[in-house]
């Protein structure tokens, strides 16, 4: 898999409630459709470990595609377009980085 991660935070005006809402919901509508696709992960977060380095950022999405080329047709892509605008003038922030996906733990099954 090859991912684009987004670390977010809400503009100042925001709660951070009101921000997860708008990300879970309408702005994951304009997200759906991005071709290539093939899995979302959002994490809302709740807590921060280091408050001094971690604390200010409210969610972090990771976007997979199965390689490089994908994510780059799906960046280049009207629905991409329309995901950005969508996103207007919002005042947050935002860390956006993307690389190649290693599984270093594999899920295990959980037993009764």
């Amino acid at each position: 898999m090859y991912n684009l991660v987004l670390l977010a935070a809400k503009p100042d005006e925001w709660t951070h409630d009101q921000f997860i809402e708008w990300w879970r919901g309408e702005h994951a509508d304009m997200t759906y459709g991005l071709p290539g696709l093939r899995r979302w992960q959002h994490t809302e977060v709740l807590d921060a470990m280091d408050d001094r380095r971690s604390a200010g950022w409210d969610g972090l999405s990771i976007l997979s595609f199965d390689s490089r080329a994908d994510l780059d047709a799906a960046l280049a892509s009207p629905e991409w377009a329309a995901a950005v605008a969508h996103v207007g003038t919002m005042k947050g922030r935002r860390i956006a980085v993307m690389g190649e996906e290693r599984v270093m733990v594999p899920e295990t099954a959980v037993e009764a």
